[in-house]
């Protein structure tokens, strides 16, 4: 991934949103600090959809037999006086 002052990306935003389009996204730095990165909207979509736990789940490519039943543990009985 190559780096571009924030000055010069000013310059040449619209080569530099090509190259995000082209798949090359830009670092954009301030000062020498990384500050931002400008990629294309399809990558920002792809790194936007955090899937659920459910949706991980359910894509568990295994078996039903791959994972182990649960054990009941047995309930605890709570003394309600103090």
């Amino acid at each position: 991934m190559k780096e571009a002052q924030l000055k010069d990306v000013k310059a040449t935003f619209s080569a530099i949103v090509d190259q995000a389009v082209a798949g090359e996204p830009t670092i954009v730095t301030r000062h020498g600090r990384k500050e931002a990165v400008v990629l294309s909207f399809e990558e920002y979509e792809r790194l936007s959809k955090v899937p659920t736990f459910g949706e991980l789940l359910a894509a568990f490519p295994g078996d039903a037999d791959d994972v182990p039943e649960r054990s009941q543990r047995p309930s605890r009985s709570y003394n309600s006086e103090f």
